[in-house]
């Protein structure tokens, strides 16, 4: 189980930065014409211990680097079995269902962070809306 830990910040990135240039901040990278990127390196630790779920979660990278949601429903085409928890909670379910990923995303800033990860039992343990 990885648990990751991250804070969300109102801070807003002037506009004309934005499509300029990427800014690294805290654990996402701003990018104007794609969503968000998440740092690799977060998901290393979990698929060196499950080398199994390796090749979905790369699978699952590629997919929210190149994303451009705006809503959950955006989400919800793209992932059927995405599940909706409060405060912007995302789950995902990695590898059929065996690993399981919890991310914070806020829209208007093109932010996902990574606040779980896990095996399927693990997941059962945690609180999706507080993790």
């Amino acid at each position: 189980m990885l648990h990751v830990s991250s804070c969300f910040s109102s801070y807003a990135l002037p506009r004309r930065q934005c499509h300029t240039t990427r800014i690294t901040f805290r654990r996402a990278i701003y990018s104007r014409r794609s969503f968000c990127r998440i740092r690799k390196a977060l998901l290393f630790p979990f698929w060196e211990k499950h080398p199994d779920a390796r090749q979905s979660l790369q699978a699952w990278y590629a997919d929210v680097k190149q994303a451009t949601w705006k809503s959950p429903t955006d989400i919800k085409k793209a992932y059927r079995n995405a599940s909706f928890v409060a405060r912007n909670r995302v789950v995902f379910n990695v590898k059929g269902n065996q690993h399981r990923i919890i991310v914070a995303v806020q829209y208007k800033f093109r932010l996902v962070f990574i606040r779980f990860i896990g095996t399927h039992q693990e997941y059962d343990q945690v609180d999706a809306t507080t993790v």
